[in-house]
Formats: structure tokens, sequence, C-alpha cells
């Protein structure tokens, strides 16, 4: 088998056959199939601009975070969690925000709150977390208890207590 490697016919016929195979593979399979490959991605760009529309249609509120004039604000817990509380329908005396002071480690700032909403129902705590999360990037949300109000006619409510981390 060795011997093969020797013998000047690989080198003088079987790599220009090679070599020539190479732009009839990428005319015959590779081109059609990135041809093929964008097409589908176009489809799915098209399909994913009218579910955009659908979704700007049915809850326009959400453009309300993406003010092009508005400058870039310093995060506070307590402008936050009003800001977010208030689009989600959750009063002011519902929300309590407590936080904890700024922590450096290896060059990182952080700091912690704790965030308790009274009597809210499932629906509204989950647009409020994703909400609160979507604006702020840096935020995150490290603990979620829940407890069941027993004693209301309304059983779907609940007292929330969220522990959250921003990153400076």
């Amino acid at each position: 088998m060795r011997d093969i490697y020797k013998n000047p016919i690989l080198y003088y016929v079987a790599i220009p056959v090679i070599v020539g195979l190479w732009p009839l593979l990428v005319w015959a399979i590779y081109l059609p199939a990135a041809q093929d490959g964008v097409t589908e991605q176009m489809d799915q760009c098209k399909r994913a601009e009218s579910v955009m529309m659908e979704i700007l249609t049915l809850d326009p509120e959400r453009l309300e975070f993406a003010e092009p004039n508005e400058t870039a604000t310093e995060f506070t817990y307590g402008g936050a969690v009003d800001r977010v509380a208030g689009l989600c329908d959750i009063s002011a005396g519902d929300c309590a925000v407590h936080t904890g002071v700024i922590v450096t480690t290896r060059e990182q700032k952080s700091q912690t709150a704790n965030v308790n909403l009274k009597l809210v129902d499932v629906v509204r705590f989950a647009k409020f977390l994703s909400m609160i999360q979507l604006r702020w990037a840096d935020l995150q949300c490290e603990s979620v208890k829940l407890t069941k109000k027993e004693n209301l006619p309304d059983n779907d409510m609940w007292d929330v207590d969220i522990r959250f981390k921003y990153y400076y």
C-alpha cells in the first residue's frame, strides 16, 4: 500500500481529477442546497413579520419601552418596580421594595432587592416578571416564592416574594 504514494500517476492524474470534480460538486449539490436554504429563510422571515404585526396590533403597549428620544436612565429598584407594576395593573400599595447595599465583587458592582407583591394573580405576576426583565437586561431573578391566599373569595390571589440582583 505504501508503494501507491511513490507512483507518479497519483500526482499527475488522480489529484487533478479530484480538483476538477470539486466545482462540479459545488454546482450540482451545494449551490442548490444553499438556494433552498435562502428561500426557506426568506419564508420564515415573512411568517415572522406577519406574527410580529399581529402581536403589535393585539398588544401595542409593548412599544412603551422603546422610546427613541429617551436617554438611558440610571437603574433604581423603586423606579423600575413602580413603572412596571403600573403597566401590569398592580397598585403601588401592593408593592414593597427592600433594597440592599451596592456590593463590589471582582470589579463587578451588584445590588440585591426583595420585591413583595400582595394579592396578585398569576397572570399579572408573570407579566410583571417578564416585563421587568425584558426592560433591564442586567436584572436577574434569583428566587420567587408564591404564597396562596386561602381566606379570600377569589382563590386565585397570591402573595409573591421575588429576590432580584442587578449588575451595574
